[in-house]
């Protein structure tokens, strides 16, 4: 089983997601009610939608994390899945990610003078992944 299946198979057993296809027309995405809050790509990447204002708060973390890259302008922050702690890091993210909808302050929801500009959609096909061992040799 992939690291992307377990961490599928965990989740969707969470009561505030449900599974459907990603917007985005590639792989399974995990819904609340309100967003689609996860998109999984392929057996390693997945994209987790965040508010500005989650991206914003943990930005230094996320940006410290192998696993993480971080497109400007996206609220959508890909996660590359390599092992168990990977999959541990996107659940702890998914739930930071469900609270930030749930709570998200109206100027959030859309591109305004208040709001980070976000193009529509995911990552998918914005973000290349190079693998931990080939990305440490540049």
């Amino acid at each position: 089983m992939t690291p992307a299946q377990r961490a599928f198979e965990r989740l969707q057993a969470w009561p505030d997601l449900s599974a459907g296809p990603a917007s985005c027309g590639t792989g399974r995405a995990l819904c609340s009610v309100r967003d689609e809050i996860v998109h999984f790509h392929s057996d390693r990447d997945v994209d987790l939608h965040l508010t500005h204002r989650a991206i914003q708060r943990f930005r230094y973390d996320l940006g410290g994390s192998t696993a993480i890259r971080l497109v400007p302008g996206s609220r959508w922050v890909t996660v590359h899945l390599d092992c168990d702690a990977d999959v541990d890091l996107l659940l702890s993210l998914v739930s930071i990610a469900l609270k930030a909808h749930q709570s998200r302050p109206p100027a959030d929801l859309a591109p305004g003078p208040t709001a980070l500009s976000a193009p529509p959609g995911c990552n998918f096909h914005r973000v290349t992944v190079l693998p931990r061992a080939a990305a440490g040799e540049a």
